[in-house]
């Protein structure tokens, strides 16, 4: 079975640990992206993946430009 490339936003919230109203606030800040299937918003793996990836980043002082 190939891995799944879209979440729900309780899945994305779930995989990393976070609550359903702080994902949707992380989405409505831009912090992560999503899209719309439908009527369905969902999250890309990828989105994710970005979003940790800068948040380490930010965390460890390195910036976009260094990166």
């Amino acid at each position: 079975m190939k891995p799944r490339v879209l979440l729900t936003v309780e899945e994305a919230a779930e995989s990393i640990g976070i609550g359903r109203t702080t994902m949707f606030a992380l989405l409505k800040q831009g912090e992560v992206e999503s899209v719309l299937v439908g009527r369905l918003r969902r999250v890309p793996v990828s989105a994710i993946e970005d979003y940790l990836g800068r948040l380490a980043a930010e965390q460890h002082g390195v910036t976009e430009a260094e990166a």
